[in-house]
């Protein structure tokens, strides 16, 4: 895979909680120069917008603990919607999928699912579940008609892994976020199923690809 063809796959990524407005801007920049999409905090998406318009803009609801209920998520991902934003990356709260209330889960995302026109991506958290919770978790992103499942906040100890996309991808199309440094590492996930990458290392992995002669 060449730089031209994983860059658009990479949602080049910058959410810490110390993430300034400067912060943003080099990675919208970032990921104008080199065509990969980015991935920011919900208070920049509007300026966002307007400094980099070519620029694919996912944002985050429910970040990082998923614990919000279901009207915040909800307007949480409106606003992102109506202030630019192309992508919601939303966390499902785990204490509820462990608790047995999968109607639950599934009932909130499918409510953001509902009133958003753009793609919605649910982030399940796996380093935080077994493997049959992460099945469950998936199920539940698939029956509220989601776009993706991702792997990772990358909050968590633990990020995405081979098994954990091979898991998810026979569900949805998989994110697989949490860890992703290296084009190797990028790779590896491509071939165990994943369809895109969230890293914060965007610009390694694109310049560790083959460039064309």
């Amino acid at each position: 895979m060449d730089r031209h063809e994983i860059a658009p796959l990479i949602d080049h990524t910058v959410l810490g909680p110390e993430t300034t407005p400067a912060d943003v801007r080099q990675v919208l920049d970032e990921a104008a120069e080199y065509g990969m999409n980015a991935c920011i905090p919900p208070y920049a998406v509007e300026e966002a917008a307007d400094y980099a318009p070519d620029v694919t803009i996912a944002t985050v609801v429910g970040f990082p603990h998923g614990q919000n209920g279901h009207d915040v998520k909800r307007r949480e991902g409106v606003l992102a919607w109506k202030a630019g934003a192309d992508e919601l990356d939303v966390v499902i709260n785990v204490g509820r999928l462990k608790a047995g209330e999968d109607d639950t889960v599934r009932a909130q995302l499918a409510e953001l699912v509902a009133a958003v026109p753009i793609p919605v991506k649910v982030i399940i958290e796996t380093a935080l579940l077994t493997d049959e919770e992460k099945h469950r978790a998936c199920e539940a992103a698939v029956a509220a008609d989601a776009t993706m499942v991702k792997t990772s906040t990358g909050f968590a100890d633990g990020g995405a892994t081979v098994e954990d996309v091979e898991l998810m991808s026979e569900y949805l199309p998989v994110k697989a976020s949490g860890g992703v440094g290296s084009y190797d590492e990028a790779i590896a996930m491509f071939e165990a199923g994943a369809d895109r990458i969230g890293a914060s290392s965007g610009v390694a992995i694109v310049e560790g690809a083959p460039t064309l002669d």
